[in-house]
């Protein structure tokens, strides 16, 4: 992966002026290549990551797995395009194994995230079944642990 994208990764928020200072290159080359990532479509975004456990956000979040029969003619990719259009689901993943997509959806409540399912995903046709997870913690997410905590994993030993 280009290096540039890695430190976007890292921090999207450096400056232009740090960037081209730890790449190499200028400012100027640094805005050119930022905005052709976007034009091309490899750059998406730009966002915060939050630590939901330490703000008020009653959000409730889940995964949930679908198993799915592939169209002819458009595999999974309708089904998906379809499905991805609703506002709970956030993020939704292809997979392999024994479930077809993987779908990261958040809702106000249990309720709502249940209804979704039961109402909007499990009636569609094409969908066979589907498994719910609800998330209940989160210690880590896009590589940053959310506690700043670094736990030692060495087994305890007493005299």
């Amino acid at each position: 992966m280009d290096p540039l994208l890695e430190m976007l990764k890292k921090n999207a928020r450096e400056s232009d002026a740090v960037l081209a200072k730890e790449l190499g290159t200028t400012e100027a080359d640094i805005k050119a290549r930022i905005a052709a990532y976007e034009k091309d479509g490899v750059l998406r975004g730009f966002r915060a990551l939050i630590n939901s456990a330490r703000i008020e956000d009653p959000t409730v979040r889940a995964v949930i797995e679908l198993r799915i029969r592939p169209e002819r003619e458009g595999g999974f990719d309708r089904l998906a395009a379809r499905i991805s259009q609703c506002p709970q689901v956030e993020s939704m993943f292809l997979m392999s194994g024994g479930f077809d997509l993987m779908l990261f959806v958040k809702g106000k409540n249990l309720q709502e995230v249940a209804n979704f399912v039961s109402v909007n995903l499990a009636t569609i046709d094409g969908v066979l079944s589907t498994a719910t997870h609800f998330m209940l913690k989160t210690y880590k997410d896009q590589g940053i642990l959310m506690e700043g905590e670094r736990y030692d994993d060495r087994l305890q030993v007493s005299p």
